[in-house]
């Protein structure tokens, strides 16, 4: 288990947003740092904390995101409107991985031959798939277009382990809790436990030492984990320094 970091971006600044507000008129906001996006790709390079994720929420972020990852290189992956198009530009500025969405799920469904074009031309070791998801009718399925959009694509060993062969880890955001700082979504993290094939970083609702243990203790030890809204950098009220310290105890053991 890893503590994975994060730099959200939109409109240029790192925020703090509850992900399912994202684009609507009542956009709720959590966090505004004054700080620079390369500026915290710094400090996590600073703390050795490696495999966190630099996300565009929307466009006109590029520029940010790649002075980030400029500051980091080979240190974070990046996200938000990733195709293959552009996804060289953010490795060759020093992305480790591309995080794709929406672009191979297309019109409600996984498009195979979207996922074997990105796969194809960034390398399944440099891509990571977005599979955020939500339950409807007792299961989990994913969801696109900043999460507006549910597809057909179920959370399931059969389904994610069809994926192995084309990307190198999984992201996976708990839709309905994101950025609220009230708690983990726990079914959802027995699922990823189940989910053996590949590399997963949850995250979603983390708001304390607790959560991470019972992430830990539900994903029997194998499910890595980024926070957000609930640390102090970002405004909220979990000691960063803590948990990097939490980190460099698991290295040296």
């Amino acid at each position: 288990m890893k503590f994975r970091p994060c730099i959200d971006i939109h409109d240029g600044k790192v925020k703090q947003i509850v992900g399912s507000t994202l684009g609507q008129g009542g956009m709720v906001e959590n966090f505004i740092s004054d700080q620079t996006p390369a500026w915290f790709a710094e400090k996590f390079r600073h703390d050795g904390l490696t495999g966190g994720h630099v996300i565009m929420l929307g466009a006109g972020n590029e520029k940010a995101a790649i002075e980030a990852l400029s500051a980091w290189p080979n240190g974070m992956q990046v996200g938000g409107g990733i195709t293959p198009r552009n996804a060289n530009v953010f490795l060759d500025a020093g992305a480790s991985h591309v995080i794709v969405t929406s672009y191979v799920f297309y019109e409600g469904s996984l498009d195979q031959g979207r996922l074997e074009e990105i796969s194809d031309e960034v390398g399944k070791l440099r891509l990571v798939l977005d599979l955020s998801c939500a339950k409807r009718d007792g299961k989990y399925f994913v969801k696109t277009d900043r999460w507006s959009k549910w597809t057909d694509f179920e959370m399931n060993p059969k389904n994610v382990c069809l994926l192995s062969d084309y990307c190198d880890e999984l992201l996976v955001h708990a839709v309905d809790v994101e950025g609220k700082k009230e708690g983990i979504d726990a079914d959802l993290v027995q699922v990823l436990a189940t989910l053996t094939t590949l590399p997963i970083t949850y995250a979603g609702g983390i708001r304390s030492l607790d959560d991470v243990r019972q992430i830990d203790d539900l994903g029997n030890h194998k499910i890595d984990y980024t926070i957000g809204s609930a640390l102090d950098i970002y405004g909220g009220n979990m000691c960063y320094d803590e948990l990097v310290n939490l980190q460099n105890e698991k290295k040296e053991g």
